[in-house]
């Protein structure tokens, strides 16, 4: 099979149906387009569909027009669910990709799910990279996304010149699911993280310290994250537009505290961590960005939250 991915003094670039053009499919496959890929796309939202029309792509009228004669199909959905509607049955991805694609999976969804569509796959003569990413919707914006991957090391290699036009970070992680896995812990640090940076902001305002100035000190030590940089602007405003929503990381929260059970690693904070994400998709917020984790804070200590 000739290699269509790889690099040369004039790369061939693959053929690419991208299915599923949210808040962050959206992004990623228009940079794909910048990067000079021929990208057709499919999602459930015409306007996301006229959207990519508008940046250079092609827009089709069902996954199996999409993925038609591709060379690449890469999926953007929520969760395994959804994975599992789009890459099965009749219409799905597998009965309708030519034999010998890449199908490069960047949801975040559970390991089992990527290690079981991996073997549907190689039934196809469909090979499989589980790709899920972390940077929310501004390291989409920015290419600049931390891509950790499971699969094939051929398939990897392949892959990199796509990955390189959508991250910066982009790591092998092991097998089929080990993406999955890793991305599952950093969505626990990363919910960790964000609570620790809500209380200490509701601590330092009750205290009537100058916010700005001491978030800014903060994140010039060793409390400094990347976190507390992107979401900075987010808890001094309260400006909890999604970026990445309450409801996605309950999900993600759901993958990482089942998959430690299974291979028996405690998570004394996370599992608190996950109580809380729980109780405030529960209390109306699901469809906020994650850092409005200040809100339960700030319900927990007695403010008033608009």
């Amino acid at each position: 099979m000739s290699n269509n991915l790889t690099s040369s003094s004039q790369p061939a670039r693959p053929s690419v149906a991208w299915i599923g053009l949210g808040i962050m499919g959206s992004p990623m496959s228009e940079n794909l387009i910048k990067a000079g890929y021929d990208v057709t796309g499919f999602t459930l939202e015409q306007d996301k569909l006229d959207r990519l029309a508008a940046a250079g792509g092609t827009a089709a009228k069902s996954i199996a027009e999409a993925v038609k004669g591709a060379d690449v199909v890469v999926t953007m959905v929520p969760a395994s669910p959804q994975v599992e509607a789009i890459a099965y049955g009749p219409d799905g991805i597998l009965e309708n990709a030519k034999p010998g694609a890449l199908l490069i999976d960047m949801s975040s969804i559970t390991p089992q799910t990527s290690v079981d569509l991996a073997k549907a796959a190689k039934d196809k003569g469909i090979r499989v990279l589980d790709a899920p990413v972390s940077g929310g919707e501004a390291g989409a914006i920015e290419a600049v996304l931390s891509i950790m991957v499971g699969g094939e090391q051929a398939d990897f290699d392949e892959a990199k010149p796509l990955f390189d036009a959508l991250g910066k970070t982009i790591v092998l992680c092991g097998p089929h699911g080990s993406g999955q896995t890793v991305k599952a812990a950093n969505q626990l640090i990363v919910a960790v993280n964000i609570q620790a940076c809500a209380e200490a902001v509701v601590f330092l305002e009750k205290s009537g310290v100058n916010l700005d100035a001491a978030l800014d000190v903060l994140n010039g030590g060793l409390a400094g994250s990347t976190v507390l940089t992107r979401k900075k602007d987010n808890f001094k405003n309260r400006d909890f537009k999604p970026g990445f929503r309450i409801d996605l990381h309950h999900k993600d929260m759901g993958i990482v505290t089942d998959a430690a059970r299974n291979v028996g690693a405690a998570l004394p904070v996370g599992a608190v961590v996950a109580q809380l994400v729980a109780s405030l998709r529960a209390q109306g917020d699901g469809g906020l960005d994650h850092s409005a984790l200040l809100r339960s804070v700030e319900r927990l200590s007695g403010g008033q939250v608009a």
